[in-house]
């Protein structure tokens, strides 16, 4: 367990935040951490779609249930949070 930072690009966000997350972390949990800086706040919650994580440089849509240390991101690389369906 590592403290990772990344930058979050919040889908009808303005900001691209500066969020830690933690090497151990699912997808599901760093798109939970960056949604509690722009939902709410700049975002309007969307309860009926659920939260992806994509690579901001690529458009790689990474598996829900993957962790941070399994992806091959590097520490401040952008990702996008985006709404999606499934």
């Amino acid at each position: 367990m590592a403290l990772f930072p990344i930058h979050s690009n919040f889908e009808r966000d303005f900001v691209i935040q500066l969020v830690p997350v933690d090497t151990e972390d699912t997808m599901d949990q760093v798109a939970e951490k960056c949604a509690h800086h722009s939902i709410g706040r700049r975002v309007v919650a969307q309860p009926d779609k659920v939260l992806r994580v994509r690579h901001h440089e690529d458009g790689t849509l990474f598996p829900r249930d993957m962790k941070v240390e399994e992806s091959g991101i590097r520490p401040t690389e952008t990702l996008d949070i985006l709404f999606m369906d499934s």
